[in-house]
């Protein structure tokens, strides 16, 4: 059990959708507003064990991007229980979190203390995230000057360089031009292969899933359909695309 640090146990996400904002504000004080039920999630169960690469596939609105809020404790089960064992880095927004009239090297102080990082250890990996980042003298600029492409460069250094022992992508490698984007592939490698990080992938592209995984998931209308193989899971998730 110890090696086990993605758990779901029969977890259910459910949403309530109203016909607009002003019925959903009602809702909260006159219980009897009608809404509609969305199982999201629906009794979904599995494991992630240390080291493990596991490709989350499914077409939008799979329940994907639910898992993974939950994962990252943005949302909570409305059934089952979660249990999450390590410290997350998660290149899902890179740009969440920055203030944009701090400087790019303030941003990473702010970040890191929102991970969960003392300064001392930022202090420690600042260089590191600078030079990785490749935005040169802008680090020391505010963030509000920043093109879209520098945010996402910096969002993804700081995520990448912080030691985490589980990393979440979802179509973050998207970054930056061809050379910058295989940068950020063969830094994904190393810490996956190197340091014993668990990845769960979330990708449209089944062969960059095959690059970094040896497991899928397949996600149908908040639904696990398969998990298993990575080639099995590919062809799995490829019937659901002709559906």
């Amino acid at each position: 059990m110890s090696d086990v640090v993605i758990k779901f146990d029969h977890v259910t996400k459910m949403y309530k959708l109203f016909k607009n904002d002003k019925r959903r504000l009602l809702h909260t004080f006159i219980k009897k507003i009608k809404y509609k039920e969305k199982k999201a999630v629906n009794d979904v169960s599995f494991e992630v064990t240390r080291g493990e690469s596991v490709a989350l596939f499914g077409k939008n609105g799979a329940g994907k991007s639910t898992i993974l809020k939950m994962i990252t404790g943005v949302a909570f089960p409305t059934q089952g229980t979660i249990l999450v064992n390590g410290r997350v880095s998660a290149l899902l927004e890179l740009t969440s979190g920055f203030d944009p009239e701090f400087t790019g090297r303030e941003n990473i102080y702010l970040k890191g203390q929102l991970l969960g990082l003392k300064n001392s250890e930022i202090e420690e990996l600042e260089d590191e995230i600078v030079e990785f980042a490749e935005i040169l003298e802008y680090i020391d600029q505010p963030v509000r000057t920043y093109s879209s492409g520098m945010k996402a460069r910096l969002g993804f250094s700081i995520n990448v360089n912080i030691k985490p022992e589980i990393l979440i992508v979802d179509e973050a490698l998207s970054v930056g031009d061809e050379e910058f984007k295989n940068k950020c592939i063969r830094k994904v490698n190393e810490i996956i292969n190197k340091e014993n990080v668990t990845l769960l992938f979330v990708t449209h592209s089944t062969s960059m899933a095959k690059e970094f995984c040896k497991r899928g998931i397949v996600m149908e209308n908040g639904k696990k359909t398969f998990d298993g193989p990575i080639d099995d899971a590919i062809a799995k998730y490829n019937k659901t695309l002709k559906k």
